[in-house]
């Protein structure tokens, strides 16, 4: 049996760690403070996940003990700060967490290799809501690293008949398709939100999905990589699932709803709103005319209505 630990337990931690569990090993969920960490103790299920209740066999403490493999679920704005709380260098590292950091416009696992440059990293992603894992329904995700030995581990350790992992040696495209489905999942909630109907949406993520795979290309991934799960898959459920934070914000500004009050009604995270700005940055001359769309709107530079106008607009061209 394999000590797990979970490193973050908001949604995606708590479920990853009910996962570990189901997987048959010693298990451990650490919360950003031991006040934290006793908050959910004594409620039995993490906050941000209510009604899944934690199996016993978990441990949740605040502090992050030695591990065979560290699962880092931390949001990839905060994660450069986490990761000043290891203080252990044994174990793999699995990043699980989806976006481009602002400022450095560098991805989960370019921030670990430029705080922690020895560790042994991966990629945890996918199409998956977090309710659904830590229910037990079926489920996929790609690991995604350079180093094989470590991919493999990772599917033997984590994975189960109804959470099936796939390895990908494209860690770069893997990234990319996380980072950048959180913001054309902004856009197809703003066409619906506005009224737009389905074929706009149908269209939009098509277009999307081309947007994928060029930025993919010229960043150094494969195109491969964006027509599987951590691409179209993480595509298709980011924008067309109620359950989408990003999704359902992108709704919300398509009603007329300001982003400011957006986000504060929220606990969670919302990653497309801080990542469209970076993953344009980071594209830079990539034709990325939705990602740029999100970017403006987010920013306040267009409004919907300019956004979409400038979108129409565009010269026709062969597909």
């Amino acid at each position: 049996m394999s000590r797990i630990v979970v490193v973050g337990a908001g949604a995606w931690g708590t479920a990853l760690a009910v996962q570990a569990v189901r997987a048959g090993h010693r298990t451990t969920l650490v919360a950003r403070t031991e006040a934290a960490a006793s908050a959910i103790r004594t409620a039995g299920e993490s906050p941000r996940l209510p009604g899944i209740r934690l199996p016993d066999p978990i441990e949740v403490r605040g502090d992050i003990p030695e591990a065979d493999l560290l699962l880092w679920v931390v949001p990839t704005q905060h994660l450069r700060t986490s990761l000043g709380r290891l203080t252990r260098t044994g174990g793999d590292v699995l990043v699980c967490a989806k976006g481009v950091e602002t400022g450095t416009n560098l991805l989960p696992l370019e921030v670990v290799a430029s705080v922690l440059p020895a560790l042994s990293t991966g990629i945890l992603t996918g199409p998956n809501f977090a309710g659904e894992v830590a229910r037990g329904l079926p489920a996929a995700a790609v690991v995604a690293s350079a180093d094989a030995d470590l991919r493999e581990r990772v599917q033997t350790l984590l994975g189960t008949p109804a959470f099936r992992l796939y390895g990908n040696d494209d860690p770069v495209g893997a990234q990319l398709g996380g980072a950048a489905k959180n913001v054309i999942a902004i856009a197809a909630g703003a066409v619906m939100g506005a009224g737009l109907g389905e074929n706009a949406r149908a269209a939009l993520v098509t277009r999307g999905l081309s947007e994928l795979r060029r930025l993919a290309v010229a960043l150094g991934g494969q195109a491969e990589t964006v027509m599987g799960l951590s691409g179209l898959g993480d595509l298709l459920l980011t924008c067309t699932g109620p359950s989408s934070r990003n999704f359902s914000l992108g709704l919300a500004l398509g009603r007329g709803e300001r982003l400011d009050d957006i986000l504060a009604s929220r606990s969670a995270v919302t990653e497309g709103v801080s990542t469209a700005a970076a993953v344009v940055a980071r594209a830079g001359d990539v034709e990325l005319p939705i990602c740029r769309a999100v970017a403006e709107l987010v920013a306040g530079v267009r409004t919907l209505d300019q956004a979409i106008e400038h979108l129409l607009s565009r010269p026709q061209r062969d597909e």
